[in-house]
C-alpha cells in the first residue's frame, strides 16, 4: 500500500512539474517569441536530434560540454575551445615567439657574428648540391610564408586590426589564409625530400656529445668544436624541427585543410591546438637556425646561397667533414672556381 501511494505521489508530482514547465514555456513564448528553453537545453547538452542530412554529427547542433587543459568551468566544446585558443595558446605562444626573437637580437648585439679565425684561403669546396639548394630554399621560403600568414591569422586581430582597420585587415587575412592553404603542400613535399636527402648526414655520432658540452664556448668566444657535415646543433634542429615538428604541423594541417574526411568537430579542434602549438614552437626555435645561417656565422649564408664554401670555413666549422672531402678528393682543384661562388673578404 505504501509503495502504491508513493508511486501515485511521484506521478502527480511529475505531472505538476510538467504542467508548470509548460506554463513557464507559454509565458516565455509570449514574452520572447521563439525562445524554446527546453529545446535549447537539450541542444546545449549535445543531445542528438533528427535530420535528413547524412554525415557525422549532422544530428548534433551544438557540441556537448567539455573542458580543455587549465579550464575549471565546463562549457560547450566549441566555447571551451575558443577560450583555450584565445587564452593559453595565444598568450603563451605569443610570448614565446617574442621572447626568443628578443633573445636572439640581444645575443647579436652582445657578441656579434662568429667570424673566421684564419684568413680565407680562396679555395672552394662544394658543400651543397644544386638539388639540396633547391629543396632547402623551397622549404625555407614556404616556411616563412606559412609562419607569417599563420601569425597574422592568430594575432592580427590584436595587433594589426586596431592599426590598419577592418577593410585592409580583412583583405590581408584573406590573402594570408589562401597563401597558407596553397603553400602548405610545397612545404610538406620539401620537408619530405629534405628528410630523405639529409637523414644519413644527421645521424648522431659520438663526437656530437662533445659539441653539446662545449656549445657555450662556441657562442661565447667562437671556439670551434669538431663536427661532421652537420654539427650537433644542426642535427638537433633536423630531428626536432624538420622531422618532429614538421610531422605534427603537416598532419594536423591536412586534417584542418580537408574537413571533408568526415572527421568530427572535436577532431578538428584538437588538430588546431596541435597545429598552432607546434607551429608557434617551430617558429620560435627557427629564429636560432635562421640567425646562425644568415648573420650569426660568417660565411654560412653564402654556403647555402651558392653551394660552395671556403676551405678555411670548412676546416674551422666542420673539420671532420673537411677531412672526409679532402681524403675523397672531391674538392675542386685550385683555381677551378665556379661562376658566382662566394668570395669571403680578406682581412688585413
Amino acid at each position: 500500500m505504501r509503495v502504491f501511494l508513493l508511486a501515485l505521489a511521484m506521478q502527480f508530482a511529475g505531472a505538476a512539474w510538467a504542467q508548470s514547465e509548460a506554463q513557464q514555456q507559454q509565458q516565455r513564448q509570449a514574452e520572447q517569441p521563439g525562445n524554446n528553453a527546453p529545446v535549447w537545453r537539450d541542444v546545449k547538452a549535445g543531445e542528438k536530434n533528427f535530420t535528413t542530412i547524412k554525415g557525422r554529427e549532422t544530428d548534433v547542433l551544438v557540441q556537448p560540454p567539455a573542458r580543455f587543459p587549465g579550464q575549471n568551468v565546463t562549457a560547450t566544446a566549441g566555447e571551451a575551445w575558443r577560450k583555450f585558443r584565445n587564452g593559453p595558446v595565444t598568450f603563451y605562444g605569443g610570448w614565446l615567439v617574442v621572447l626568443v626573437a628578443l633573445a636572439v637580437l640581444a645575443f647579436y648585439f652582445w657578441k656579434g657574428p662568429v667570424k673566421l679565425q684564419d684568413r680565407p684561403s680562396g679555395r672552394l669546396i662544394r658543400r651543397f648540391s644544386t638539388l639540396e639548394q633547391v629543396v632547402h630554399w623551397s622549404a625555407a621560403i614556404s616556411f616563412c610564408v606559412l609562419g607569417i600568414s599563420g601569425l597574422i591569422m592568430l594575432f592580427g586581430k590584436y595587433l594589426l586590426l586596431p592599426v590598419i582597420g577592418y577593410t585592409l585587415f580583412a583583405w590581408l587575412t584573406a590573402l594570408g589564409k589562401n597563401l597558407h592553404n596553397f603553400i602548405a603542400p610545397l612545404f610538406i613535399v620539401s620537408v619530405i625530400a629534405m628528410i630523405f636527402m639529409w637523414l644519413r648526414d644527421n645521424l648522431p655520432k659520438s663526437y656530437d656529445w662533445m659539441w653539446f658540452g662545449k656549445a657555450w664556448a662556441f657562442f661565447a668566444r667562437g671556439e670551434h668544436i669538431p663536427s661532421g657535415r652537420f654539427n650537433a646543433g644542426e642535427k638537433a634542429w633536423f630531428w626536432g624541427g624538420v622531422i618532429l615538428l614538421s610531422v605534427i604541423v603537416s598532419w594536423s594541417g591536412i586534417i584542418l585543410l580537408f574537413p571533408n574526411f568526415d572527421q568530427t568537430r572535436a577532431v578538428m579542434q584538437d588538430a588546431w591546438i596541435w597545429h598552432a602549438s607546434a607551429a608557434l614552437l617551430y617558429i620560435a626555435i627557427s629564429f636560432g637556425h635562421i640567425y646562425m645561417g644568415t648573420i650569426g656565422v660568417e660565411g654560412a649564408y653564402g654556403n647555402m646561397r651558392t653551394g660552395y664554401t671556403d676551405e678555411t670555413w670548412a676546416k674551422e666549422h666542420h673539420d671532420l667533414w673537411y677531412k672526409e672531402v679532402k681524403s675523397a678528393s672531391r674538392a675542386p682543384a685550385a683555381g677551378a672556381v665556379p661562376a658566382g661562388a662566394p668570395r669571403m673578404k680578406e682581412r688585413p
